[in-house]
């Protein structure tokens, strides 16, 4: 398995405490992906995030709909935390959010791994395709943080 690696940073003008509630909220990841994802989180209820929450979504990507389950792998409030594929449509997907305070502001990465289903060819046919789409969606992303959190 080759695994793959995108990063995106950002400032985001709010205080860590704000920052860190708004992605602690799985609902908020709908305000953030991109329209044309048609992406909706299912897992019904109120959901209390933290180490072993499982969060199901559904989402279509070029008229294909998908459905994926995420756990939080690792939890530690208002600095980090990891949520990785448990089902979906990559071979491996794991995404380190990671926050730390610089002044009044509050500096964001994020860390994807990810590795695409059936090996060589599934490299050799889908990775171009993959890494656009994730810079796509990941740009778009940054800009609807900054936009919604100024």
């Amino acid at each position: 398995m080759r695994l793959q690696l995108l990063e995106r940073e950002q400032v985001v003008k709010r205080p860590l405490g704000e920052v860190f509630e708004f992605f602690a909220r799985a609902q908020n990841l709908e305000r953030i992906t991109p329209p044309w994802l048609s992406f909706r989180v299912v897992t019904p209820g109120l959901i209390e995030i933290g180490a072993g929450t499982l969060i199901d979504y559904r989402l279509r990507l070029h008229g294909l709909p998908l459905r994926w389950t995420s756990r939080i792998e690792l939890w530690e409030h208002e600095r980090r935390f990891v949520d990785q594929q448990v089902h979906g449509p990559y071979r491996f997907w794991r995404h380190l959010h990671e926050f730390v305070p610089i002044g009044r502001c509050t500096f964001v990465r994020d860390r994807v791994e990810y590795a695409l289903p059936l090996g060589w060819v599934g490299d050799a046919l889908g990775l171009p395709i993959v890494r656009r789409d994730l810079v796509r969606i990941f740009d778009y992303r940054r800009a609807a943080v900054a936009r919604l959190l100024g």
